[in-house]
């Protein structure tokens, strides 16, 4: 390890250098391959509504792939504020990086192994729990690196090229991965003379794309871990109070915000739309996937791709607009508009049925997917009050999505699997965006000469 001074080019270079790294697995894995191969497991099942067994009951599959992910977010929400202390006090944050960095790694490539027979089903969904976990995990220690590494004026620059480098890298892996899906001849995979043959070639194409972003993620990570600091060590045993050092801090942020009103119904209207947010993007592509009627097999894979990487440029413009807006018309008032946008979606999403119809709600989705997540950090931020203990807030505000996160999956799985398709599913979320809407009305406008909402 070589020691850099704080704000140093190469230091900052090598912190955001792990959104290279780690970014793959969301394109890849939770956004676009992952889910059309998880649903070509289940082609051969004769009935329209496809089911597995795992846990003693018989799941619809998609509703089974969100309780899961519902789990790895509970598990996530609840671990991540006890590690973060312990790893404050005891000094060695990057080894609890590199921890969570290498077992999402192995989970990754574990999926290549992923099968939903009865006596696999339970170590694939393992592998994906490893996955799933390592990202989120590694990010919260990567995250808490930037005030470690940069300073204040240094740190929106930094954090915009760790963006922007994730963003780079992501597609790069996604695109070359999507030729060895289509064609995959290219990559000596043998497709034989018949579409069944091809067809199995583009399958295990799938599962070779799943080894590359373990070894991807892996690998380039290595950079960022040879120049981040350990941090600094305090030789202190972690005890009883330590372990539950950041719970405590949690509890100190939801007391204080008991007493700051505007603060505390903006967080209520946060906690309720952004749990239909996080929701729609992490089942989008499964959606898609099921409820959509495409061609071929190479059809849909090939469409699904294409409509994340649209979310993914039309994000960027999405971020852009929805910054402008909000200089313009103030935080709160942007933020019920793009509520209301995406209450139209849920709508539409439930009567689309062809390609077109979903590259269009593709598009909307990338529109206001990237305005709503900036803008709502931001919002939060502008409505802190002065304190020098903002890491605790924002660890209340991460665990508070997080927590959203699982409530919504796990009434959006309930739904699909009571009713037997995803489309009631989205239809239901409507009812977060208009309470969350309901709620934004209710934020106190602020008391300054500068306009936020």
């Amino acid at each position: 390890m070589v020691k850099l001074e704080k704000g140093s080019k190469k230091l900052l270079n090598a912190w955001a250098f792990y959104d290279w790294a780690n970014s793959v697995y969301t394109l890849t894995i939770a956004s676009s391959i992952f889910p059309i191969f998880y649903s070509a497991l289940f082609i051969s099942q004769a009935t329209e509504v496809k089911t597995v067994w795992a846990f003693g009951f018989e799941f619809k599959s998609t509703a089974l792939i969100t309780l899961v992910t519902a789990f790895t977010f509970l598990v996530v929400a609840f671990t991540s504020p006890i590690l973060s202390g312990i790893a404050d006090y005891v000094g060695n944050k990057k080894n609890f990086m590199k921890f969570f960095c290498y077992v999402g790694s192995l989970g990754c490539i574990g999926l290549y192994w992923f099968d939903i027979t009865p006596d696999k089903i339970h170590l694939s969904l393992l592998f994906y729990f490893m996955g799933l976990i390592g990202y989120w995990g590694s990010l919260v220690f990567y995250n808490s690196y930037l005030p470690d590494i940069a300073f204040p004026e240094q740190q929106d620059n930094v954090s915009a090229k760790g963006f922007s480098l994730g963003y780079v890298g992501s597609v790069l892996l996604l695109i070359i991965n999507l030729v060895m899906v289509m064609y995959p001849q290219l990559f000596g995979f043998d497709i034989g003379t018949t579409e069944a043959e091809k067809d199995a070639a583009s399958f295990e194409a799938m599962k070779i794309s799943f080894i590359t972003v373990g070894i991807w993620w892996a690998l380039f990570s290595q950079y960022s871990f040879y120049y981040l600091p350990k941090g600094t060590s305090s030789g202190h045993k972690v005890t009883r109070a330590v372990v539950f050092n950041g719970l405590k801090e949690l509890q100190q942020v939801w007391k204080q915000l008991k007493q700051n009103l505007r603060l505390k119904r903006y967080l209520y209207a946060f906690f309720v739309f952004s749990m239909a947010v996080q929701t729609i993007m992490l089942v989008a592509v499964y959606f898609g996937e099921e409820e959509i009627a495409w061609g071929s097999a190479n059809e849909k894979t090939m469409g699904l791709i294409i409509s994340i990487l649209v979310i993914q440029l039309v994000a960027i413009v999405g971020a852009i607009l929805t910054s402008r807006a909000s200089a313009k018309f103030g935080n709160i008032k942007t933020l019920i508009v793009v509520n209301a946008i995406w209450m139209s979606l849920c709508f539409y999403a439930y009567f689309m049925e062809t390609p077109l119809q979903f590259y269009i709600a593709a598009g909307f989705v990338g529109l206001v997917m990237g305005g709503v997540q900036s803008l709502a950090r931001s919002t939060y931020s502008k409505f802190l009050p002065e304190t020098d203990d903002t890491t605790s807030y924002f660890s209340f505000y991460d665990v508070a999505e997080k927590i959203g996160i699982v409530i919504g999956m796990v009434i959006f799985a309930t739904i699909d699997q009571i009713t037997g398709t995803m489309r009631n599913a989205i239809l239901f979320l409507f009812i977060f965006f208009l309470f969350g809407i309901i709620l934004l009305f209710r934020v106190p406008k602020e008391v300054s000469k500068t306009k936020t909402n």
